[in-house]
């Protein structure tokens, strides 16, 4: 996993991101509301126990896109009290036909990626502006590992976000993926990347 600090203020409250596939923390540079906020990303390995937690009396943690299954897979190794557990546009399985991406699709987007078909990915996506810079074989070493790590383990989400325009999980896949905590879903008018400058924090936890 890779680190990137957003903010860093030595506030009691960390807000934690795991982040989808290939963004970085572009879509989440805008986001205003908090102190300390620590984006992670690259999921190819997930052993990194993160020691900057222990510092925190109040963690919070948003998982987004395929940084959802992330996140689940590191609780389970390295369990945290969170006052928080959010869930955008992703699902506990990430290479699976019915309730997340086909593996099919994963395995071909890795074996055909470029920078010409990273850049098609995040306009599907729906981020705004230019794709961020990407390291190809880093980006399909990614890929192979979250196929191969499989489904995450049942893990309770607070809110689980769910925009209907997604055009990377649809909105029913992460519905059927999720129906044992539908009483935790709210959905969103809005693409797959649904951030943007000028929201807060606050309402994503909420």
């Amino acid at each position: 996993m890779k680190r990137h600090w957003l903010a860093r203020g030595g506030g009691q409250q960390l807000t934690l991101v795991f982040g989808g596939w290939g963004l970085g923390v572009a879509p989440f540079a805008g986001i205003v509301g908090a102190e300390d906020v620590l984006v992670m990303d690259n999921y190819t390995t997930l052993d990194d126990p993160l020691p900057e937690t222990t510092q925190y009396d109040y963690i919070r943690l948003l998982g987004y896109s395929f940084g959802v299954a992330a996140a689940a897979h590191w609780l389970s190794a390295h369990p945290l009290r969170l006052q928080r557990l959010v869930a955008v546009n992703g699902t506990l399985f990430p290479a699976d036909k019915g309730r997340g991406i086909p593996p099919g699709v994963i395995a071909a987007t890795a074996d055909n990626l470029s920078k010409a078909s990273f850049a098609r990915f995040c306009r599907r996506a729906g981020h705004a502006g230019r794709a961020p810079g990407t390291d190809i074989e880093t980006a399909q070493a990614e890929l192979r590992a979250i196929l191969q790590r499989g489904n995450a383990p049942q893990t309770t989400f607070q809110r689980i976000w769910i925009s209907g325009q997604d055009q990377i999980i649809p909105a029913e896949t992460q519905e059927a993926a999720w129906q044992a905590q539908s009483g935790a879903i709210r959905r969103l008018h809005a693409q797959h990347q649904p951030f943007s400058a000028g929201q807060g924090w606050q309402d994503w936890f909420a």
